[in-house]
């Protein structure tokens, strides 16, 4: 039977120093996109995906383009060694722009710019560790949002920034908040983790950001997708030449609705979906939205030799 396959691509948190090394090693095309992309911001970006350290990394002007780029070269990889087209496209957040990129609606050198000029813009809208992220995992979104709710104000803002997966909701916002709703869903029986991202993404902390980014966006060139790009901030849509700029702005200080994202692209005759780009944190969240559809990662050569085995089986 034919595969229908959705692909997408992760975003912040996924990075880890030593990712994308096999397709640097192996494909010329992939050092081919990482010697532009260098050029483009001035240093070089294979080395620091090779090299790290961690804690360099992890923070967000860093993160994010490095993140973008190895879905990228993971995409081009796969796109060479299979003939099938996906039915369509999503991005977790930041990968987004790694599916808008692959649908053909941002040309690559945009696109690194953008991811950069995006990053920049949300690490200089709050203080360095001031704000972070968190999953609470183990209770539902309504008790999460509760908690927020019940804050201390005093302590600062928090607000779910990410519906992930039944019983996984990612929180944003000031650390003293953040830390405080943490304790507060142990104490409900959840699990709380921090994550390794550097600003509080996907709350109103970042509404100056939005701004710059909108404004960015507006001299941008977007082109129409060549397969439907489901957006995060409103997954009942896709993404246009009408509709993107919008879309991507709005994006930055909205939460990131990926469990309708994967409802939706399921709705569309997604029949199996493929991960492109380090970990496998959006397998593994697909798994929870829904157990019965097969889900495949490629981040090197072993991991894309066991996918096309499974779509081509």
């Amino acid at each position: 039977m034919t595969q229908s396959l959705g692909i997408v691509f992760p975003g912040q948190g996924a990075q880890y120093v030593g990712m994308g090394a096999d397709f640097l090693q192996s494909s010329e095309e992939v050092r081919q996109l990482f010697s532009e992309a260098s050029n483009i911001l001035g240093y070089d970006a294979g080395r620091l995906c090779l090299d790290g350290p961690q804690n360099v990394l992890d923070q967000t002007v860093n993160t994010q383009v490095t993140v973008f780029l190895v879905n990228c070269a993971c995409f081009e990889v796969f796109r060479k060694a299979s003939s099938l087209t996906p039915r369509v496209m999503a991005g977790h957040s930041l990968g987004e722009f790694s599916a808008l990129r692959a649908a053909g609606s941002l040309s690559f050198a945009d696109a690194v710019r953008l991811v950069r000029s995006r990053a920049q813009y949300m690490k200089d809208a709050v203080p360095a560790g001031s704000g972070c992220m968190a999953a609470i995992i183990g209770i539902s979104r309504d008790a999460v949002e509760l908690l927020c709710r019940r804050s201390d104000p005093t302590l600062g803002m928090v607000a779910p920034a990410n519906f992930n997966a039944p019983g996984q909701t990612v929180i944003s916002g000031e650390r003293p908040a953040v830390e405080s709703v943490m304790e507060a869903a142990r104490d409900a029986g959840a699990k709380a983790v921090k994550l390794p991202i550097s600003v509080p993404c996907h709350s109103r902390l970042l509404d100056g950001a939005t701004v710059k980014l909108a404004f960015l966006l507006e001299k941008l060139s977007v082109g129409e997708t060549s397969v439907p790009v489901i957006p995060n901030f409103d997954p009942t849509t896709s993404h246009s030449v009408s509709k993107t700029r919008r879309l991507l702005a709005s994006q930055l200080n909205a939460p990131v609705r990926w469990q309708e994202t994967v409802e939706r692209m399921i709705s569309m005759g997604v029949t199996l979906f493929v991960e492109l780009g380090p970990k496998k944190t959006l397998s593994n969240l697909i798994k929870r939205i829904r157990p019965d559809i097969p889900v495949v990662n490629v981040e090197d050569r072993a991991s894309l030799e066991g996918a096309l085995a499974t779509i081509e089986g």
